[in-house]
């Protein structure tokens, strides 16, 4: 059983005030069985009232550590995630901690799911991105449960360590290349997933590249990518076929250039020649691509490497940085006409 080591109040006391069973508390402050939404509010209203929010050493007391740390992510299609895995796995072997990994993307939104990883089966959890909802990460903070954020910031301004890289300047120095040295005029942008925060930052540099060249952004042509290869292609396709002008893409990252291509490919349409093409992420894939692919270089597996040490320093009780921000490159190849 979980006391509160810091204060009188225990767990009888929040079950009692939230006319709940001992039991449920567990479950709420543990996330490992569901309970409705409404139960959840009460007992949280009743931790917080109670001054009851019991922390890791405490748990470690009843539970033990159990020398392993959880990476939850949202899906584990597509060549981007392999880097920041191997990134995640080398760090957390070199500090004699095992690693669970658990998908969420299965979960269609059902925010009521229990979490497949936390407090009853990791010493901390590492999140990627949205894989998780707000409203949990926010539980697990409460409750004191290590937490490394990846790729997105702390919600409310919780005091939760993240992990990111560099996008928006990235994102428009690649389309001021293509806009200086390739002369585009209209770039099509494929947006990634709108709840990303990545997607944002690269659209806020294709934005401001616009900007500062005086060009118009033609809203027609900033077009779903979801950062998938199949949802880029029919973007393209559309475009295509309603005759809608373009000479580049950025396709947002390097899984959506290969829809882009095969796009192209549909509709013969040359690249270079007629539509320069640029990505995100610099991914295996990129060099492998006709014609290879000009992208950002991300350093993805440094992002898996540095968000596992800041989840081990948490761990051995000592302080993480609150922002660690990775660098980006750019790297030309021909698919922009270079």
């Amino acid at each position: 059983m979980v006391e509160n080591l810091s204060g009188s109040n225990t767990i009888r006391d929040v079950a009692r005030l939230a006319a709940v069973s001992v039991a449920t508390v567990s479950r709420v402050i543990n996330q490992n069985t569901p309970v409705s939404p409404e139960v959840e509010i009460r007992v949280r209203a009743a931790m917080q009232e109670l001054h009851y929010f019991p922390k890791a050493a405490a748990r470690n007391l009843s539970n033990q550590n159990t020398h392993t740390i959880g990476f939850i992510l949202d899906d584990m299609n597509g060549g981007f995630m392999g880097p920041m895995l191997s990134g995640i796995e080398s760090m957390a072997a070199e500090q004699g901690y095992h690693l669970l990994i658990a998908s969420t993307g299965f979960v269609d939104g059902n925010q009521d799911f229990p979490l497949p990883l936390g407090p009853h089966n990791t010493d901390g959890l590492l999140i990627y991105a949205n894989s998780i909802p707000e409203e949990k990460i926010q539980a697990l903070h409460e409750i004191g449960f290590p937490i490394v954020l990846i790729h997105r910031t702390p919600p409310n301004e919780m005091k939760i360590p993240s992990v990111t890289i560099e996008n928006k300047q990235a994102s428009e120095d690649i389309v001021t290349h293509l806009i200086e040295v390739h002369q585009r005029k209209r770039i099509v942008l494929l947006r990634g997933p709108q709840d990303e925060e990545d997607s944002h930052w690269r659209e806020a540099g294709y934005r401001q590249a616009h900007l500062r060249h005086q060009l118009p952004v033609f809203e027609e042509l900033v077009c779903p990518g979801e950062f998938n290869r199949d949802v880029a292609f029919q973007s393209i396709c559309k475009l295509i076929e309603q005759g809608i002008e373009f000479d580049a893409v950025f396709s947002g990252d390097d899984e959506a250039a290969v829809g882009v291509l095969k796009a192209f490919r549909q509709h013969g349409i040359h690249c270079p020649e007629d539509v320069s093409l640029v990505g995100f992420d610099d991914q295996n894939i990129a060099t492998c691509l006709f014609p290879q692919l000009t992208t950002i270089y991300a350093p993805t597996l440094d992002v898996g490497r540095v968000a596992a040490t800041e989840l081990i320093k948490i761990l051995n009780g000592q302080e993480p940085e609150s922002l660690s921000l990775l660098q980006t490159q750019m790297i030309i190849r021909e698919s922009c006409g270079c």
